[in-house]
């Protein structure tokens, strides 16, 4: 575990931890605070960019917003949605998706986000689990939603935006449902707002049943990650602040960490439902200004192989950038401190409890053109980053890496980490939430004491910050020694050859296991790959080349014993590789080659 050569005095973490006292008041309804405040307030500024990239974006004021969201309640009202009811919204990155989430969030209804990548199964079992009573949707989706409709007997309505189908059209019901304001129902800060489900990389998905106070518990971690966004620390002007990211808004990474907190303090959002690309994200933080941003750490490696040197093409304006969902990595740290000139803020939290640990390294330079200029000492505000570090616990949040009897660690002792119900002024923590849906024992194992369990290893130096280890199932061991992934991926990621790696066991019946590595090639050696029988030279020399170059950097039993080239690895649609999955392919492959 590296240490930082920042001076101490620059880290302000145990003053911020000690001087926060939340305030969440007994009523308390997101819509309010994210759309119908500011629909009165400045009804001109702008709320929604639509990336459109053949033309213009399309521009939609907070005023638009809240209009829309006010005739869709009455249309959902109309159809006998009623709050507590549960909603699907199944929809890109679009006016009409931010839309949605407003409406049901001011009527008290719940919203269950569901991604457009979501096959008819991955539907189909959301939907009869949630038992929702309606869905809206646009043509990415509808298709499938109609098809699978009848094993799904709560569904009753089904609104097509854009014409998509369905039983109502989205355009001609909103159109003339009455334009009167619709008030905010006076929520419990208690009560439950959104059901999204856990992305199932250790089994079954469940549905986290989050509450509206989630928002007040998750502001600290936003802030914080995003370099004190909402605070004006850089820039008086703050119609400069843009937050971009290609997180879906169907979950936690999207609405909470993106769409929801940025229309929280006001801000404009860019929608975008072109396909991610390196050079996707750089024309559009060009062309949009984007200052603030989340990126997965898998876009990041992209990136970074794609375009080692953005600023000598790109005209970028960012201020922040916030990664999670997969350790970062030196590599990947250095490339934005650099390169990009922004120290990239690691993230660390999950969908029941979402920002819990990170970093605020809001340390960078200006130029005179008012650019980020890496490699100059600036401002330091929070607490100095540490490269491969997941952070430290955010303000609000009391945090531990506990063992199995729910004891806390000693520094370097490796254990799960957990969140506390009460923060270190011994106020509850906003942020947790209500449970799983229908699924009380889950929600009982979920917590030891008052401590809540993530699932992920960790260690704890003495300075307090943690160390990734990986998700407790994926730490395996090999002819006795202890091996977690993540170190092992972000060395072969520093390879110039390897785009993005995973490292899972490989069953073997003298040692164990053995390590084994997914890897797929950068676009350089792609394109150098030769096809035929010299592929077979080809790969077996860059086998070669990798295993050296991960023992000449790590312990001589960390070194992948197996490498197999892949086109893409298996991700969640938050961006999580699904380590999972490799390694049962490997197990059966084991169990083939025993018969």
């Amino acid at each position: 575990m590296p240490r930082s050569n920042t001076p101490k005095s620059a880290d302000h973490h145990p003053a911020m931890h000690q001087s926060l006292r939340w305030q969440v008041d007994e009523r308390f309804n997101i819509a309010q605070v994210c759309s119908h405040r500011w629909a009165q307030s400045q009804p001109a500024a702008v709320a929604i960019v639509e990336h459109r990239p053949a033309g213009s974006p399309r521009l939609y004021a907070y005023a638009d917003l809240q209009r829309g969201a006010d005739a869709l309640s009455r249309v959902l009202e109309g159809l006998g949605v009623r709050p507590g009811d549960r909603v699907a919204i199944v929809m890109p990155q679009r006016f009409e998706t931010a839309v949605a989430y407003i409406a049901l969030l001011q009527m008290g209804a719940v919203a269950i986000p569901l991604s457009v990548l979501f096959g008819p199964q991955a539907l189909a079992y959301r939907l009869q689990d949630s038992e929702a009573v309606a869905a809206i949707a646009d043509g990415s989706s509808m298709p499938a939603l109609m098809h699978l409709r009848q094993d799904c007997p709560a569904l009753r309505h089904l609104i097509g935006v854009d014409g998509s189908g369905g039983d109502i059209d989205y355009g001609q019901a909103v159109a003339a449902a009455p334009h009167t304001g619709y008030p905010p129902a006076p929520t419990l800060a208690e009560d439950p707002a959104v059901l999204i489900y856990t992305s199932g990389t250790t089994g079954p998905p469940k549905g986290a049943l989050i509450p509206h106070r989630a928002l007040i518990g998750n502001l600290t971690g936003f802030i914080c990650s995003q370099n004190w966004f909402g605070f004006d620390g850089v820039r008086n002007d703050r119609s400069q602040a843009v937050f971009w990211s290609p997180a879906d808004w169907a979950w936690t990474g999207g609405l909470m960490d993106a769409l929801l907190p940025t229309l929280y303090f006001g801000r404009p959002i860019i929608a975008c439902t072109e396909r991610f690309s390196a050079e996707m994200a750089f024309e559009l933080m060009q062309q949009h200004g984007v200052t603030h941003t989340f990126l997965f750490p898998t876009a990041l490696k992209a990136m970074m192989k794609s375009c080692p040197r953005p600023r000598a093409v790109h005209r970028l304006h960012l201020q922040a950038i916030m990664s999670a969902g997969e350790a970062v990595g030196d590599a990947v740290y250095a490339y934005c401190r650099d390169q990009l000139g922004v120290i990239v803020n690691e993230m660390f939290g999950q969908t029941e409890i979402n920002y819990i640990v990170g970093n605020c390294a809001m340390q960078w330079a200006r130029s005179p053109q008012g650019l980020p200029e890496p490699g100059r000492p600036g401002q330091a505000l929070g607490w100095p980053a540490r490269p491969g570090s997941m952070g430290k616990p955010y303000p609000g949040h009391r945090v531990a890496v506990i063992d199995e009897r729910g004891d806390e660690c000693p520094v370097g002792v490796p254990g799960d980490v957990a969140l506390h119900r009460l923060d270190v002024n011994g106020q509850p923590d906003p942020i947790f939430f209500l449970g799983y849906w229908k699924n009380p024992r889950a929600t009982e194992s979920k917590f030891t004491g008052p401590w809540c369990r993530t699932g992920d290893l960790a260690r704890r130096d003495e300075d307090g910050y943690l160390w990734y280890e990986g998700r407790s199932d994926d730490v395996f061991k090999s002819a006795g020694y202890r091996i977690g992934p993540g170190e092992i991926e972000n060395c072969l990621v520093k390879h110039p050859a390897v785009a993005n790696a995973a490292v899972v066991p490989k069953p073997d019946r003298d040692r164990g296991a053995l390590v084994k590595a997914y890897v797929v090639l950068s676009p350089e050696y792609q394109v150098r790959r030769p096809a035929g029988p010299e592929r077979e030279r080809f790969d077996a020399d860059l086998i070669v080349s990798l295993q050296g170059h991960v023992r000449a950097l790590l312990a001589p039993y960390e070194y992948p014993k197996e490498v197999e080239f892949i086109d893409e690895l298996p991700m969640t649609t938050t961006g999580k590789v699904q380590r999972r999955v490799l390694r049962l392919q490997e197990e059966e492959r084991f169990r083939a080659r025993s018969v």
